[in-house]
């Protein structure tokens, strides 16, 4: 029952977001279009739900080489492949919008573990490989929460990027995406929701341990 009232609440509220937020995203889609190197969207295949692959939409703010140049598909702070639209677009979370068109179509969910590149799913034991996409992916989630600052995170970690991403990140990511799945409910989704809107206003608070306060301790 819980599956299917979220499906019903993804496709209607997806439609409804869409269509309210149309005056926003139809006037950020022309000025890509006419800054930048001219692209609107970039997709980008993901591990789905059941681990199976689909296209994720975002507004574009990188460079289209980007992968190949710097760090790869990890991104840091002030990231010299960002564009300067790109900047604010990723600051603000506006770029990840284009994902209510994964929502609409059954892609995604509103909230669920956030969909990974192949590279990144592979760098998961076995053992979170089978168990973390048993849940749809979604827009937000509690990885998305707690690792709001992630590219400050890797900006400022000792490690290289790569290495930082795979031994600091992933594997309390993957822990979170668990716990999300043993504590799914429909407070636990609608406070993720709550707490993702609060972040993008209030960076710096600690809220996130406050609501939950059973979360996986992140090891040193």
């Amino acid at each position: 029952m819980y599956l299917f009232i979220k499906r019903f609440f993804d496709i209607l509220f997806s439609l409804l977001a869409l269509i309210i937020l149309s005056p926003l995203l139809l006037p950020i889609m022309l000025l890509l279009k006419l800054t930048g190197e001219g692209e609107v969207f970039y997709l980008q295949k993901r591990i789905g739900y059941h681990n199976r692959e689909f296209f994720i939409w975002k507004f574009a703010t990188m460079l289209k080489n980007s992968p190949n140049i710097g760090s790869g598909d990890v991104t840091t702070r002030n990231d010299p492949r960002v564009t300067p639209m790109g900047k604010f677009l990723r600051m603000s979370k506006i770029n990840e919008l284009p994902q209510l068109i994964n929502i609409l179509k059954g892609d995604m969910s509103f909230v669920g573990p956030r969909p990974l590149m192949r590279a990144g799913f592979e760098r998961y034991s076995p053992e979170l490989q089978a168990r973390v996409y048993n849940a749809k992916p979604g827009l937000t989630g509690i990885g998305s929460v707690v690792f709001r600052d992630e590219e400050l995170i890797i900006t400022q970690s000792s490690l290289p990027p790569q290495e930082c991403y795979a031994k600091v990140i992933l594997p309390y990511k993957g822990a979170l995406e668990i716990w999300y799945q043993e504590h799914q409910s429909f407070y636990t989704d609608f406070m993720i929701l709550f707490l993702t809107a609060w972040y993008i206003v209030f960076p710096k608070s600690n809220l996130v341990n406050k609501v939950f306060k059973g979360l996986p301790v992140r090891e040193s």
